[in-house]
């Protein structure tokens, strides 16, 4: 029985099996391998993972990560695109009867997951009592801020997010009001989710080194700060729009984003409403402010013209 690669995630080992294999690394594609066995050991703890979990990873790799997983949980469903990968993992993932790896895309697009995805999840979800889902990973560069981003607006809502990341991105869901990182990322996340930055990471634990640093960040969904937004989709939407000229005045930002359907005194009007500057940017505004702005303006769209 071949040992497993999770207790030889090293690159002398990698190089050689990805010769016997012939995979040849795509850069594109973010493939960039935890090489540190501890830190992969850290991620699975932070995880807390439990018998009746269901874990999705995004990026099996060479199935190392998952190996550590499969073990403490009920089922782990891992996605990983490049099939060489996805063929050398099988081998490795063989006797784990709890994995279930999709040679795909997790994403349809960048603000979708794709439906194969999700009917796996939803499958394995159903199949127990009592399942959570949480997403473990050490994920791709490419698609990071879209798999954490989207998974908050996705069908199964996960209990908690613990993945390896750019340090910028990691910068930028922990980033504070009126900082150079905050943005409709930080907001989005922070307004529904505990956020913790585990470890920093050098380059030089993963193989190929990446030309940038990277984090392990763990997410927790907070159940009544996600009761703070009556409708996530809107709020989701109008955080960007609120981030996207991120260096004009509130007031013309307002305007901006909700030409043709509220009018200026409308938006001055709810700028007194919140007790909002006009002159004020929204990389100023904390969660708890934007939460306010983007209810009273969901509140004025929803109402009749002849209220």
């Amino acid at each position: 029985m071949p040992t497993p690669v999770s207790s030889n995630q090293t690159i002398s080992y990698l190089s050689r099996r990805f010769a016997e294999a012939g995979i040849r690394l795509n850069t594109r594609h973010g493939q960039n391998f935890l090489i540190d066995l501890n830190l992969m050991r850290l991620i699975v703890e932070r995880a807390e993972l439990l018998p009746s979990d269901v874990v999705l990873e995004v990026g099996t790799g060479t199935g190392a990560l998952t190996a550590l997983m499969a073990p403490r949980v009920a089922a782990v469903v891992t996605v990983e695109l490049d099939s060489h990968l996805y063929r050398l993992a099988s081998e490795e993932l063989f006797s784990f009867s709890n994995v279930v790896m999709l040679a795909q895309d997790a994403l349809k697009n960048k603000s979708t997951f794709d439906s194969r995805l999700i009917a796996a999840l939803q499958q394995q979800l159903a199949a127990g009592p009592h399942r959570h889902l949480k997403l473990v990973a050490n994920l791709p560069y490419s698609v990071a801020t879209p798999v954490i981003a989207n998974l908050l607006s996705a069908a199964m809502l996960p209990e908690s997010m613990t993945v390896t990341i750019q340090k910028e991105v990691a910068d930028r869901i922990t980033a504070a009001p009126g900082t150079r990182d905050y943005g409709s990322l930080s907001v989005w996340i922070q307004s529904q989710c505990r956020v913790e930055l585990v470890r920093n990471l050098p380059p030089t634990v993963f193989w190929p080194r990446p030309k940038v640093a990277s984090a392990i960040i763990h997410v927790e969904v907070d159940e009544q700060l996600r009761g703070r937004i009556p409708d996530p989709a809107f709020f989701h939407d109008f955080v960007r729009s609120l981030f996207f000229h991120r260096r004009k005045f509130l007031r013309s930002v307002l305007q901006n984003a909700l030409k043709g359907r509220l009018e200026k005194p409308a938006i001055d009007e709810i700028l007194i409403q919140t007790g909002l500057s006009p002159e004020s940017r929204a990389e100023q505004l904390d969660v708890t402010a934007i939460l306010g702005l983007a209810e009273a303006v969901r509140a004025r769209l929803s109402q009749k013209p002849d209220d």
